[in-house]
């Protein structure tokens, strides 16, 4: 199963033209609360340089970036399959690059201000 995720990632990264950084087993990621919320769109990634521990990246759902001081909450990142798969495919791009899902709509982007934290 590990080897075809690691495909896939490496298959969506190729397609934007990143390099992959597939984060590390075990490593912690920023969960919202939200993200249980299957109603509430769109689904959102970003990456910013990963920290001792995390991989960097922060998934919310919603059209805005909640923020008060509790908004992530840290999760494994294997726990990722059964809470939100559908960004485990995104998960290979490297620190600086976000993602915005909704149902047929998919944007993936870089934006160099996240290496700035």
């Amino acid at each position: 199963m590990h080897d075809l995720i690691l495909s896939a990632q490496i298959q969506l990264t190729a397609r934007f033209g990143a390099v992959p950084a597939p984060p590390s087993y075990g490593v912690k990621l920023g969960v919202a609360e939200n993200v249980r919320s299957r109603d509430v769109l769109p689904l959102n990634g970003l990456r910013h340089p990963a920290a001792t521990g995390t991989s960097g990246w922060f998934i919310w759902r919603g059209e805005e970036i909640g923020t008060v001081h509790d908004f992530f909450v840290p999760l494994h990142i294997e726990h990722l399959d059964s809470l939100c798969p559908e960004v485990i495919p995104y998960l290979a791009l490297p620190p600086g690059w976000r993602f915005l899902l909704a149902p047929g709509y998919e944007d993936v982007w870089y934006d160099d201000s996240l290496l700035d934290v």
